[in-house]
């Protein structure tokens, strides 16, 4: 593929740089269950999309194309489901099932998409990236449907892309997702206490 962006390396860097704004603002913002959240993170996205087929990480490309439409998902949720009085979606728990069928599917798939880039696109670090890239869908959209479990997936991709992206020395992109692993972790404690805050029905 040849890249059809055609982008100066000085546009490049001024727009990685919003990405990372809008890309933190979103978290800080979805952290405090703002709706305002997904308006930044298609920004964000929708960015690194175009830096990502710049560059050709094609993985990461197909991954944030998925994740810009999850973000416009999660807008349309969370605006149709105002059922508070401060017109905030309802945190949602975990069933013992949800945990097994969203670990079985980070563990089936993952292999499997790791498999495919590595076999036709040559990747590096295929299976770890692999991981991410479904780990990443997967805490998207149950982010979108507002589950509180959804910090805790996004945790330990955040961990695990951290130490891809500091083996890969992507210093820059590592400091980002240490900046999301914080963010993630005060999202969890956040919503956690909200949802004990959470009235329970008569």
């Amino acid at each position: 593929m040849n890249s059809i962006f055609n982008i100066s390396i000085t546009w490049a860097v001024a727009l990685e740089f919003i990405a990372m704004l809008s890309g933190i603002a979103c978290v800080y913002l979805q952290t405090k269950e703002k709706i305002q959240a997904w308006f930044f993170g298609i920004i964000s996205v929708g960015i690194l999309i175009v830096l990502f087929y710049n560059n050709k990480l094609y993985s990461d490309f197909i991954l944030h194309i998925f994740l810009l439409i999850l973000n416009i998902y999660g807008w349309w949720i969370w605006s149709n489901k105002k059922k508070t009085v401060d017109a905030k979606a309802p945190i949602l728990l975990f069933k013992n099932t949800d945990w097994i069928l969203w670990s079985l599917i980070i563990i089936g798939i993952s292999p499997i998409w790791g498999y495919l880039m590595n076999t036709f696109f040559n990747a590096s670090l295929a299976y770890l990236d692999a991981f991410t890239t479904v780990g990443s869908l997967v805490a998207q959209y149950l982010l979108a449907k507002k589950y509180l479990e959804n910090w805790l997936i996004w945790i330990i991709v955040d961990v695990v892309a951290i130490g891809v992206y500091t083996y890969k020395e992507l210093y820059f992109v590592a400091f980002l997702f240490f900046v999301y692993l914080i963010l993630c972790t005060l999202g969890w404690y956040k919503w956690k206490k909200a949802l004990n805050k959470t009235p329970s029905p008569i």
